[in-house]
C-alpha cells in the first residue's frame, strides 16, 4: 500500500488539526494499520442542508484527502436520515428537520462537488437511511439507553437553551446518538468534524464502546473565517467562496482575502505541506515573495482544483492585465477592495445590480486609514489636501462613485497615495 512510518503519517495528519482524541490511540491505530498492511476506516458526516458547498465545508474533505493519499478508506457519510431530524448543533431554537425529498434533492450534487478533492475510485459513499430506516423501536430504545440526560445536557448548545428557558426537543437528543451509532455502522476507526461537532464525534466514542466496537479516534478541524475575516464562512453571510462558483468570481474573491487570512487558508484548505506554507511565510517576510503573488498562488490552486489549469492561468493573466499593468507607479499602496465591502466597512451606498457603491469622500479616506477621524478628514478637504485622479476635492460632502473594475488613485498629502482595485 506503500504508507509512510506511522510516526510520519502522524506528523502530517496533525496539520491544521483543533482536537485529536486521542494522539496515542491514533499512533497506535497507525502503527497496526501499517504492520497488517490494511487501511483504517476514516467517516465525516455531512447532512445535506443545502444543495452546495463552500470552501468551509472543505476544511473536512481536505483532511479526508490527506488520509486518503496515505493509503487509508475514506466514507464520505451524507446523513439522509439524521438531516430529517436537524442537527441542534449552535442553534438558540429547534431547527426544522428537512423533508425527504429536499433532502434526496440536496444531496445529488454533493457527491459531484466532493470529487473535485476526493478520489472517486477511493472514496466510499454511505447514506446513514440505510441502517437507520431498518431501526425498530426496540432497536431505539437501545441506542436512547446508552447515554444519560445529564450527559446529553452538557453540551453547550442545550445548555444555553435550558438555562434561557427555550424549548428543547426530545428528537434533538437522537441526533449525536444516531450520528455515534453511524461510527457504530462503519466500524470507523477515525471520525473528522469541525469544532462545532466535537461533542458529537466524542459521543460516538462512547456508543461504539457499547456495542463492542473499538472506539474511533475523533479529529476536529477549525471553522475557517470567511472573507470578512470575523464571521465563519457562510452564505448566510456573503462572506463565502463556493465550490461551484465561475473561475473569475473564485478567483477575484481570493484576492480579497486579507494577508493575515491568507495563510489560515494555505494551512485549512491547500494540500501544501506546514514545512512549505512556513518557507512560503519566510519568504513573504524576506521580501522575496510579494504577499500579492503568495495570494496570486492561492487563487490559482482553487481555480485549478474546483475548474482546470486552464481557468486559472486565464484569471491570473485577467487580474494582472486589469489591476497590475495600469498601476502608475510601483511605489503606489494598491488596495484590493469589493463594492460590498466598501458598503459595508467605509458606509457606502450598494447600488441595485449591487456593481457600484456611492461613497462619501470623508468615509473614504477615513476607510482607507487616509484620516484618523471624520473631521479630520473634512479638515484635509478644506485645505485642499485631497485628489481622487488627480482632481481636487473642494466639497466636505462630495460623493465618489466605483464600480467594478475603477482604478481610482486617491492623494491624500504630498506623500499619502492609494490606489484601489475595486472588485
Amino acid at each position: 500500500m506503500g504508507f509512510l512510518e506511522p510516526k510520519e503519517q502522524l506528523r502530517l495528519l496533525k496539520k491544521g488539526v483543533v482536537d485529536l482524541v486521542s494522539e496515542a490511540d491514533l499512533l497506535k491505530k497507525l502503527e497496526k494499520s501499517f504492520k497488517e498492511n490494511k487501511p483504517l476506516r476514516i467517516k465525516a458526516g455531512f447532512d445535506p442542508s443545502r444543495p452546495d458547498l463552500h470552501l468551509g465545508h472543505t476544511v473536512l474533505i481536505n483532511k479526508m484527502k490527506q488520509f486518503q493519499d496515505l493509503g487509508h478508506h475514506v466514507i464520505f457519510l451524507i446523513g439522509d436520515f439524521t438531516a430529517t431530524i436537524g442537527d441542534p448543533t449552535g442553534k438558540n431554537e429547534t431547527r426544522p428537520p428537512l423533508t425527504q425529498e429536499e433532502v434526496l434533492e440536496n444531496s445529488k450534487t454533493y457527491a459531484e462537488q466532493v470529487f473535485k478533492i476526493l478520489d472517486p475510485n477511493k472514496t466510499e459513499v454511505a447514506y446513514n437511511g440505510t441502517w437507520m430506516n431498518k431501526f425498530s423501536a426496540h432497536d431505539f430504545v437501545k441506542l436512547s439507553a446508552q447515554y444519560t440526560v445529564s450527559r446529553m445536557i452538557e453540551r453547550d448548545d442545550f445548555t444555553k437553551r435550558f438555562q434561557e428557558h427555550r424549548p428543547i426537543s426530545i428528537h434533538e437528543f437522537l441526533y449525536p446518538l444516531v450520528q455515534g451509532y453511524d461510527s457504530v455502522a462503519l466500524k470507523s476507526d477515525v471520525e473528522l468534524g469541525g469544532t462545532d461537532q466535537r461533542f458529537n464525534l466524542l459521543v460516538g466514542r462512547e456508543i461504539q464502546k457499547s456495542y463492542n466496537v473499538e472506539p474511533q479516534c475523533v479529529m476536529t478541524t477549525p471553522l475557517i473565517e470567511g472573507l470578512d475575516g470575523v464571521k465563519k464562512m457562510s452564505k448566510s453571510y456573503d462572506n463565502y467562496i463556493g465550490v461551484t462558483e465561475s473561475p473569475r468570481d473564485m478567483f477575484g474573491k481570493t484576492m480579497r482575502v486579507s494577508d493575515e487570512l491568507m495563510w489560515k487558508y494555505y494551512e485549512a484548505l491547500t494540500d501544501l505541506t506546514v514545512d512549505e506554507i512556513v518557507k512560503m511565510k519566510t519568504d513573504v517576510v524576506s521580501g522575496k515573495l510579494h504577499p500579492k503573488a503568495a495570494k496570486i498562488n492561492l487563487g490559482k490552486f482553487f481555480v485549478t482544483r474546483f475548474h482546470n489549469a486552464e481557468a486559472a492561468a486565464k484569471e491570473e493573466q485577467y487580474f494582472e492585465d486589469t489591476f497590475s499593468k495600469k498601476q502608475v507607479s510601483a511605489d503606489i499602496e494598491t488596495k484590493v477592495i469589493s463594492v460590498q465591502e466598501i458598503a459595508e466597512v467605509y458606509n457606502g451606498d450598494l447600488s441595485a445590480n449591487k456593481k457600484s457603491v456611492s461613497i462619501g469622500i470623508l468615509n473614504l479616506i477615513k476607510g482607507l486609514g487616509m484620516a484618523e477621524s471624520t473631521s479630520k478628514a473634512r479638515q484635509l478637504v478644506e485645505q485642499n489636501a485631497v485628489e481622487i485622479n488627480g482632481e481636487k476635492v473642494k466639497d466636505p460632502k462630495t460623493k465618489v462613485t466605483l464600480s467594478e473594475g475603477d482604478l481610482p488613485i486617491i492623494k491624500v498629502g504630498k506623500k499619502n497615495i492609494i490606489k484601489i482595485s475595486v472588485v
